[in-house]
């Protein structure tokens, strides 16, 4: 469990349509070293977001995805998530029964949908427990994100896909330290649900040469998404990017009792 909360923070949130994961990727050595991936496609109905050890997530993501492909060659349909995040609990909790095998230390978020649930978000933690939420956060500085969810769980049922995503940003930002800015190179989304888009597909930011974009503005920045690029002019490209502008904006805004009588 230590190492589930030394990781760096990942949050997740669920309306009716839409199940949103956003992680912070830290870098081991600053600017000599890559992003870790925090997020993973499992199949094309669930994705997973971790907070703990990479290595013991890329362990439970294979197993996850054998699982997926076992249960589609024998009954021909895709597994349902509440019954994948069952068989990973079973698999967590065989590491704590004897001391042959030391614990899974890695947390997961599960996102996934089915036609009979729709949108569903799941925890599972090194125990072998497993839980179904609203929204939750896990890894360092997560009880700040979670005050966060609280206060506006409320909100997210009816939430549009894009105040979706910014209820997520502004989780995801209250676990920020000092000096730490979100932005598209360190910050990982992930989207799936019943409405478009249907599919799993994760934005992992890259900095990349300037792109021109359909409105004619040059920006820097690409994203990898797990099916494939889509095409750069594609909006899709572009939800992060004005999420992270209207999270900005909020921060810079002076409090409204602080507006001199010119400016109201």
């Amino acid at each position: 469990m230590e190492a589930v909360k030394q990781g760096s923070a990942t949050v997740g949130v669920k309306s009716n349509n839409h199940v949103v994961l956003v992680s912070l990727k830290r870098a081991l050595h600053s600017e000599l070293s890559s992003y870790q991936n925090k997020l993973f496609k499992i199949d094309e109905h669930i994705g997973i977001s971790i907070a703990g050890l990479t290595a013991d997530a890329r362990v439970l993501s294979k197993f996850m995805r054998t699982q997926c492909l076992n249960h589609r060659f024998v009954f021909e349909s895709p597994i349902m998530p509440s019954r994948l995040v069952g068989k990973v609990a079973d698999k967590s909790q065989k590491g704590t029964q004897g001391g042959s095998k030391r614990p899974f230390g890695v947390g997961l978020l599960v996102s996934g949908f089915s036609r009979e649930k729709g949108p569903q978000l799941f925890l599972t933690d090194p125990s072998g427990s497993y839980y179904e939420y609203k929204g939750i956060a896990i890894g360092a500085r997560s009880q700040a994100a979670r005050t966060y969810i609280e206060k506006n769980f409320e909100q997210f049922p009816d939430a549009s896909l894009e105040d979706l995503v910014l209820h997520a940003l502004r989780a995801l930002n209250a676990t920020t330290g000092e000096n730490v800015e979100l932005t598209e190179e360190n910050t990982s989304i992930s989207i799936i649900g019943t409405a478009e888009p249907t599919n799993f597909f994760a934005y992992q930011g890259e900095q990349k040469e300037n792109v021109l974009y359909v409105d004619g503005i040059p920006r820097t920045g690409a994203y990898t998404l797990y099916d494939g690029e889509f095409d750069l002019n594609d909006p899709r490209y572009l939800m992060l990017e004005r999420a992270l502008q209207r999270l900005h904006k909020a921060d810079e805004a002076p409090p409204q009792d602080q507006m001199t009588d010119a400016e109201a």
